[in-house]
């Protein structure tokens, strides 16, 4: 929980991260910049990762994550040093698709930012190299028979390189996935394989035309991950939904000059559809 200097009631930003990933990758970074301008931050992990609790271990369901930003959510309109009127869903790659569901499915959050969001899974599927897609389906199959007798997960890595058994296997994964880990921070590079069997059908851009409440999408040009042709166009269908371009590789947006762009520009939209209490709309 990350709050505001202020004596009145902020808005609180509810946040998770994507594919794997615990919110010591850099999310602390971005909560930081948000609360210095005003807005409180929830920041948590997804059930089965990181902080949080579940078993087994590095199990990746899409079910289950969107149950977890609903019940943060929920809690978010708890905490007493906050305005529970304004709850604004902030998520990043994996997560930031997670935001689009959750923030249709909620229908009272007052704002929604998604970061170079995944939006379509047969899209980000066929970015996968072709042999990368072969092994993990097929110890996606075995994963789930396993599971089915009662035995522990077959798994696959997170990032990976070309022909490896990985979710994400681009030239940029490895250099641009892997740095974002601090130094010291326990993390695993693998999931339940049968995850890969989910995410072809997964296209939770769709979720755009639903939302009434503003929408900001940044989207990275040169993104290898979570490819920005289809992400432009659901957020072209989005009524509430503005998105902002950048030149930039999936992995750049959380460090440098990238991350200061973006979050300049993040806190803009912020200060514009969610203002602070001290503030008149612009």
């Amino acid at each position: 929980m990350y709050l505001p200097e202020s004596r009145q009631p902020a808005p609180i930003m509810v946040m998770a991260h994507g594919l794997g990933a615990v919110k010591e990758m850099r999310l602390d970074a971005f909560a930081e910049r948000f609360c210095d301008a005003g807005y409180a931050c929830l920041v948590f992990d997804y059930r089965h990762f990181g902080a949080s609790d579940g078993r087994p271990r590095q199990l990746l369901s899409i079910k289950r994550q969107l149950e977890d930003w609903a019940a943060a959510i929920a809690y978010a309109r708890t905490v007493p040093q906050v305005d529970h009127g304004r709850v604004v869903l902030w998520g990043t790659s994996f997560g930031g698709g997670h935001v689009m569901v959750a923030g249709a499915r909620d229908g009272r959050v007052s704002a929604v930012i998604a970061q170079c969001p995944f939006t379509d899974g047969l899209a980000s599927t066929l970015a996968l190299d072709p042999v990368s897609a072969l092994k993990v389906t097929s110890r996606a199959v075995v994963d789930l028979a396993s599971s089915a007798l009662g035995r522990g997960p077959v798994t696959v890595g997170l990032a990976g390189v070309g022909h490896e058994a990985a979710l994400m296997t681009a030239p940029d994964v490895v250099d641009g996935y892997l740095p974002l880990i601090p130094d010291g921070q326990s993390f695993t590079n693998e999931v339940a394989a049968r995850i890969g069997l989910s995410i072809p059908f997964h296209r939770p851009g769709r979720a755009l035309q639903h939302i009434t409440c503003p929408v900001l999408v940044c989207v990275c040009d040169r993104d290898t991950v979570a490819p920005p042709r289809p992400t432009v166009r659901f957020a072209r269908q989005g009524p509430t939904t503005q998105f902002i371009r950048y030149p930039q590789g999936h992995f750049d947006i959380y460090r440098g000059e990238a991350f200061e762009e973006v979050v300049a520009d993040q806190v803009d939209f912020l200060d514009r559809v969610v203002p602070l209490p001290d503030q008149g709309p612009s």
